[in-house]
């Protein structure tokens, strides 16, 4: 039985992560292996067929390798790059996605050092990496050469999507010797068969609002129609920008936020899981009649002992009640923006390698490689997310 290439790539680039966190010299070795392998079993695959197996579907023959000596930031590679005769063209994606999003973290890396502006830490594994030997003009050549094609997916044409999720997480960048946060703002969209996609991503220092109603201009400008609803959780500036832009499309505010938040309110501590799981139950129930009823007697519930909590609970629950328009199979999926957190959790670790970016250029380079990256593979497992 054949491993996907997603499996693969995903192994590869655990691997990766690896040898960004540890740049030990062994490691060198064992992603060489790991990518000879890798690259094997995407050749069966496309092949159809294992080696030696005769196999009636067969589309191509196996041919040798070909040797090929790739420079990564731990040192030269050398790496057998499997060749195919037949009718079929081949060339290992694991190899292109594992060396681009290594690039990237290699630049970002590269100009905090050019720029005097690293970590101790950022240095010595420029120092274990390329031996120091970075020139202003290598970086600027990998960098404009990853910068064209990862433009050119951030800005590719966009379709007709159903559900547009959309999300704001925050890093470290450097601007006139003072570090601010930058916001990275990123959307996901599932189409009408239900499979999910990296719809985009910017970066900016600008105020908060400004920022989300180009973002959002810019994904209806890529051509992104046929929108049912929006979730998202209630970032600064957010509803404004989607009520500019966005306007009659429904939003759906996290589920799983609105819980959170709510701690604010609770005058209490021994009030608070009671509190959460009202908010539970409200959120629990079969239909959009059913939760308002038992909003408005849990607003009621607490208007003497908890007046404040009573008064946001409210106003901020609805927001959270769109999602009981759709047909009950989405509920799940829809109700929060948990799979993004799962995605946040992929980029805050490869984030923290840099930890502080030189500039937002920097950090919209990483985001995208890695996000392309995780648009690719979900592409390539075709799996769909939400059975529509």
């Amino acid at each position: 039985m054949h491993h996907s290439t997603h499996e693969n790539s995903s192994v590869l680039l655990e691997m990766i992560h690896q040898v960004t966190e540890n740049g030990e010299s062994g490691m060198l070795e064992a992603m060489r292996v790991l990518l000879n392998e890798a690259m094997k079993v995407e050749r069966s695959n496309s092949l159809d067929a294992a080696p030696y197996e005769r196999n009636e579907n067969r589309l191509g023959y196996a041919n040798g390798y070909k040797n090929k000596t790739v420079n990564t930031r731990l040192g030269a590679m050398k790496l057998n790059i499997p060749q195919v005769r037949g009718e079929i063209d081949f060339y290992p994606s694991s190899l292109e996605k594992g060396l681009r999003s290594e690039r990237a973290l290699m630049t970002a890396m590269a100009e905090s050092y050019i720029q005097g502006t690293s970590t101790r830490k950022v240095t010595k594994l420029l120092e274990k990496m390329c031996g120091l030997s970075v020139s202003k003009s290598q970086v600027s050549r990998v960098v404009s050469e990853l910068d064209e094609s990862l433009e050119k997916w951030r800005n590719r044409p966009l379709g007709k999507y159903h559900y547009l999720l959309v999300d704001a997480r925050y890093e470290k960048v450097r601007v006139d010797k003072t570090v601010r946060d930058c916001a990275l703002l990123i959307a996901y969209g599932i189409d009408e068969s239900g499979k999910r996609s990296v719809l985009g991503t910017s970066v900016s220092l600008s105020e908060a609002e400004v920022h989300w109603r180009n973002f959002f201009l810019s994904l209806n400008a890529r051509g992104l129609h046929g929108l049912k609803m929006i979730t998202s959780d209630s970032h600064s500036g957010l509803k404004a920008a989607l009520t500019t832009v966005f306007g009659s499309i429904p939003w759906q505010r996290c589920q799983f936020h609105l819980q959170q938040n709510a701690g604010a309110y609770v005058p209490k501590k021994a009030m608070r899981s009671e509190v959460a799981q009202d908010i539970r139950d409200i959120f629990n129930t079969p239909s959009k009649q059913d939760a308002e009823r038992l909003l408005k007697l849990t607003c009621l519930k607490y208007e003497n002992s908890a007046s404040q909590l009573s008064e946001w609970m409210e106003s901020a629950l609805p927001e959270g009640f769109s999602v009981f328009d759709l047909d009950r199979s989405c509920w799940t999926k829809l109700r929060t923006t948990n799979m993004i957190e799962r995605q946040n959790r992929e980029i805050l670790r490869r984030t923290r390698t840099v930890s502080i970016f030189p500039n937002e250029a920097s950090l919209l380079r990483l985001a995208s490689a890695i996000l392309m990256e995780l648009d690719e593979t979900w592409i390539a497992t075709k799996r769909v997310y939400l059975s529509v």
